[in-house]
């Protein structure tokens, strides 16, 4: 009997954590009008850890620490610092809808990666897959006139795609960890370090001042990243893996980059043409074509 048989699956779950993450790239353009990138990450990261720790509690988890596991814990948790700070800063720069999108290439970079280091070789779909992905990101950041492909002009994208690979990393690094912790609290402890990271570079007057002078758009924007976004949305991801297989859990993150699409365009009325849906479309059907076995 197969994981998926042995436990009640809820579809619900990873529906909504996809929806939240596909929203948060909205809250992060919203709060980028206040706070510098690495004072969201922190922020928010303080509310997912309190959000954790609470759920934690309620289940009695332990919260002994393993010396090795901590070790993992630790380079993971710089790697998604870097990675986080990285996309935030992006968001600066580019459209939230461009940023789905690019996210959505992460699977793609995690094979290539996967066949450099772990000599995975790739089969003719991937290729095709690979490929197709690519023509989808070169048309969506030459807007259809290939003369604008300038990644240090178009430094947002640039700094997305960056991210995506820093995401890669972070799953390649995590399939090599050894790790004793429960999926909820690898997740809780992760978010530690990432708050520890960050914290000399938000701990200062000018950002605390920010952060208690946040709009209340701005605050419900810093809210469900920190609560539904860090917390809940980790929290669900964390029992959809103990529900059914990765690969089927991860069939649900194609949905992602949509609704980030459509999420832009009616709550921060972002120009979206067809070009880029198209665009988009073509990276996410390579990287549907990469996972095939």
């Amino acid at each position: 009997m197969d994981k998926d048989s042995a436990l009640k699956v809820h579809y619900w779950k990873p529906i909504a954590a996809v929806i939240v993450w596909g929203f948060s790239f909205i809250a992060m353009k919203v709060l980028l009008e206040h706070l510098l990138p690495a004072s969201i990450v922190f922020f928010r990261q303080i509310l997912g850890i309190g959000f954790l720790t609470a759920i934690a509690f309620k289940q009695k988890s332990s919260f002994a620490i393993d010396r090795r596991s901590a070790s993992w814990i630790l380079l993971l948790g710089l790697i998604t610092s870097f990675h986080l700070w990285i996309q935030t800063t992006g968001l600066q720069y580019t459209s939230a809808s461009n940023t789905g999108w690019i996210i959505g290439l992460t699977p793609v970079f995690i094979i290539i990666f996967g066949t450099i280091i772990f000599k995975e070789r790739l089969a003719p779909l991937q290729i095709t897959g690979i490929i197709i992905s690519f023509a989808g990101l070169i048309l969506l950041v030459s807007k259809g006139d290939l003369s604008k492909i300038d990644l240090i002009k178009n430094k947002g994208d640039l700094l997305i795609i960056t991210s995506s690979l820093t995401w890669a990393v972070y799953s390649i690094v995590n399939k090599k960890a050894t790790l004793t912790y429960s999926p909820l609290m690898t997740t809780l402890y992760l978010f530690v370090i990432m708050a520890l990271v960050t914290a000399p570079f938000s701990l200062n007057t000018e950002q605390i001042t920010a952060l208690f002078h946040l709009s209340l758009k701005g605050w419900i924007a810093l809210l469900f990243l920190g609560i539904f976004c860090s917390g809940l949305g980790y929290y669900l991801w964390a029992q959809t893996l103990n529900e059914m297989s990765a690969s089927k859990a991860g069939a649900f993150l194609y949905m992602e980059p949509f609704i980030t699409f459509f999420a832009a365009a009616l709550l921060l009325n972002e120009h979206v043409t067809i070009l880029t849906f198209l665009s988009g479309v073509l990276i996410i059907a390579g990287v549907i074509l990469v996972n095939r076995k």
